[in-house]
């Protein structure tokens, strides 16, 4: 499965946003799935299921447990096809970061008046 298809569900990419916290059983993640999305115990398993068999995520037992966790090589490699495209937005972000630290600089500079205080 390619990468854009195991990460255009956003059930799964739910999942990896809580992973991507830190460790959690699967039952704690199908807990919140369920409650978000309504969806079944099996139904999380198997996109679980999905995210381990294609890299995305890691299990490891722990007793009866199941602990999973992000695997970031995916999303590097997913990062680095991106990298090809950040042509497009990179250089509007870079302005409105600009904009932003010019803002502050101006705000730093020239603090507003307080309309409550007298002018001499």
């Amino acid at each position: 499965m390619h990468a854009f298809d195991v990460l255009g569900d956003p059930v799964r990419r739910r999942i990896l946003e809580l992973l991507a916290e830190g460790e959690l059983s699967a039952g704690e993640v199908c807990a919140v799935i369920q409650r978000e999305y309504g969806i079944s115990q099996p139904a999380v398993s198997q996109h679980l299921r999905v995210l381990r068999d294609n890299g995305f995520a890691t299990v490891r037992p722990q007793g009866a447990r199941r602990l999973y966790a992000v695997n970031p090589r995916p999303l590097r490699e997913v990062d680095e096809w991106l990298a090809g495209f950040r042509r497009f937005w990179a250089p509007a972000l870079d302005a409105l970061a600009t904009e932003l630290a010019r803002g502050r600089r101006e705000r730093r500079l020239h603090p507003p008046q307080d309309p409550t205080e007298e002018k001499p």
